[in-house]
């Protein structure tokens, strides 16, 4: 009956019917076309051919992680070391090439083996070891990192120029990652559709156990899968160090959340069987689409890790419902051709309407009239500690004084995350450029595309290398190290044991005020350190890191932390201690800082006047904009602020 009915309307039902099928069986496609008509119709500046670029550039060393992840989870298994992998590829060709001296192609060869033992080793530990592959790669992900910053001793490293280059463009326009996002991602489906190994990844994920009783070694075969996704995680890596002219040993850190995320908004579905090249590289365009356009719109960096995470939802939520309704995403090369026709048409309707879109924002877009104000980006490091929230608000406090359109992004600590929010701003067309690099080396190349922009940039407490900036607006960390440990000497007496804090391994901030600590320290000899361990900038961390030192060195006088946060943490470990038997140092004079100073528990913080470097900063970046002259180098005191003296200090 139900049958007869359906026939009685093939009208209706063709009609209805069709576009349903073809929006369920397209997921990820249609939210991609949404995504585009929604952040063209928001920001006039999405749709440039320089933005266009961006955003596949932004999307490639995602992709490429992606596409790798892609057989893993196709044949029900996941990857969590993908990140820390290529870190640990790109630290080795650099470390190879650079400190060691073997030629550049040997070790290209030696990052690529690399990635791909790293992978033998989760496939062998999951296949023969019986470890659930959660346990085996979130393991690699953390042997992975530690080699990473074993190798480069916590600092980036500087890429072999010949390989750098991957990172440039072609006839001055077409990116080179981009490119190798597409021969990756060409490479992947070859393999999903055309070769044994890729139905072995189908058939192993739909059902193991039937996959091994049809004669399937699937215990090889997972080692060969795993080894495909060490060999994309080490593209990726190469690929990620060339954009950044550096290999940072904290790179890609979260990279395997958004790879994962990027084949499951594909359509791929974690209980295996099913993934395509073509819906991960649309996932990771979606990815891609939606920071790139976040940013253009000045959306916080916070808002845009919920955007993101209800994003990846809905996409479970459409594969859930795409299943429900009877359309499965087929296996590469299974499809037949009357369903490989079906999709070419798809696509075809999808560049009609993206072009139909263009033409579309393009007439609403034109004509419009710009704001009168000038327009001024601020990427900052992080706005995940105290320090640089002050550099903003002193930043935004000046913009609104001086009339100036301010829009401030977070990299999160990630200089692949900061090198996107330049390009976009670059791309954007500001009148000018605030940068608080997360490395001073990695920030180079994308101030350098600025630059070719006649885009003037401003660096804030760190400078850039290899880059011109109109000025730098900074304090001197070396000098405000060297104060720490003066201070510190002399309250103790020029006698006693002492612990130090570092900061997160591989930045300039944390390089720099410890040089300056120790550099300091030689004045006094009777003064020893007994400990030295990174707590990462954070307070948590510092908690936890001095309540461990304590219990090997109970009998400590003194801590250096290389900012304030950390201290905060150490002070917490320390008790009654603190302030009393043994005195801390800190830096940065962020308020919570000076709170403690005035209530005793911390001896003194080397206050560097984040607000002062916000408002200073934005100011010459408005000089610099109407071309008027700027001091090449603004140095901002630093001051020493004890109990003593912490009333009448401003911050």
């Amino acid at each position: 009956m139900a049958t007869d009915t359906l026939k009685s309307k093939p009208g209706a039902q063709g009609a209805s019917g069709g576009v349903r099928r073809l929006l369920l069986e397209n997921g990820a496609l249609t939210a991609l076309i949404v995504l585009v008509v929604a952040m063209s119709a928001l920001s006039g500046d999405f749709l440039t051919a320089d933005n266009l670029l961006n955003v596949g550039v932004q999307a490639a060393v995602t992709a490429i992680l992606a596409f790798g992840v892609t057989f893993v989870i196709v044949s029900a298994g996941i990857d969590l070391s993908v990140g820390s992998v290529a870190a640990l590829s790109a630290t080795v060709l650099a470390w190879s090439a650079t400190e060691a001296g073997i030629p550049v192609a040997l070790a290209v060869l030696l990052s690529v083996a690399t990635g791909i033992a790293c992978g033998l080793v989760n496939g062998f530990l999951i296949s023969y070891g019986k470890l659930p592959p959660f346990i085996a790669t979130l393991a690699m992900l953390s042997v992975g990192r530690g080699l990473s910053l074993v190798i480069s001793q916590g600092s980036p490293i500087a890429f072999p120029e010949s390989v750098s280059h991957l990172g440039d463009t072609l006839g001055g326009w077409l990116p080179v990652p981009v490119l190798v996002m597409i021969v990756m991602g060409l490479i992947t489906a070859f393999v999903l559709g055309r070769t044994y190994i890729g139905r072995s990844m189908y058939a192993i994920g739909g059902n193991e156990e039937a996959a091994r009783l049809s004669g399937l070694r699937v215990k090889r075969q997972k080692l060969a899968i795993y080894a495909f996704s060490g060999l994309f995680a080490a593209a990726a890596g190469i690929v990620l160090a060339s954009r950044l002219s550096s290999a940072q040993p904290q790179a890609a850190q979260g990279y395997e959340l958004d790879a994962i995320a990027a084949v499951v908004i594909g359509g791929a579905s974690l209980a295996g069987g099913t993934g395509k090249a073509s819906g991960t590289l649309i996932g990771a365009l979606i990815l891609a689409v939606l920071r790139n356009g976040l940013n253009l719109l000045s959306v916080s960096a916070f808002w845009q890790q919920v955007v993101i995470g209800v994003v990846i939802a809905l996409a479970v939520l459409l594969d859930t419902l795409r299943r429900k309704a009877g359309a499965t995403t087929p296996a590469a090369g299974t499809s037949g051709g009357g369903n490989r026709g079906r999709q070419a048409l798809t696509y075809v309707v999808a560049a009609v309407v993206a072009v139909a879109v263009v033409g579309a924002t393009s007439l609403l877009h034109n004509g419009s009239s710009g704001g009168t104000s000038k327009k001024v980006g601020l990427s900052l490091s992080t706005l995940n500690n105290p320090f640089f929230v002050q550099i903003r608000d002193g930043a935004e406090e000046q913009a609104k004084k001086l009339g100036v359109d301010l829009t401030v992004t977070d990299a999160q600590n990630d200089a692949s995350q900061q090198a996107n929010q330049l390009q976009n701003f670059t791309s954007e067309g500001v009148s000018s450029i605030i940068v608080n690099p997360v490395d001073s080396d990695a920030a180079g190349p994308s101030v350098r595309s600025a630059n070719k922009d006649d885009i003037p940039v401003i660096a804030v407490d760190r400078g850039v290398n290899e880059a011109e900036t109109a000025a730098l607006v900074a304090s001197d960390n070396v000098e405000g190290g060297e104060l720490g440990a003066k201070a510190l000497a002399e309250k103790l007496g020029g006698k006693g044991t002492i612990a130090i804090l570092q900061g997160q391994a591989g930045t300039s901030a944390s390089r720099e005020r410890g040089a300056g600590f120790a550099a300091g320290l030689k004045e006094y000899p009777g003064i020893k350190v007994v400990a030295k361990q990174p707590a990462d900038f954070d307070r948590t961390k510092g908690l936890d890191v001095m309540t461990n030192l304590l219990q090997a060195h109970p009998d400590i006088d003194g801590v250096f932390a290389e900012n304030d946060e950390m201290a905060l943490g150490a002070i917490k470990a320390l008790g009654s201690k603190a302030g009393r038997s043994v005195q801390v140092v800190g830096f940065d004079g962020t308020p919570d800082g000076l709170k403690a100073v005035q209530e005793g528990a911390l001896f003194a913080s080397v206050a560097q006047q984040p607000k002062e470097l916000g408002r200073i900063a934005v100011q010459n970046a408005l000089r610099a904009a109407e071309d008027k002259k700027v001091e090449q180098t603004v140095k901002v005191p630093v001051k020493v602020v004890t109990k003593e003296n912490v009333a009448g200090f401003e911050g």
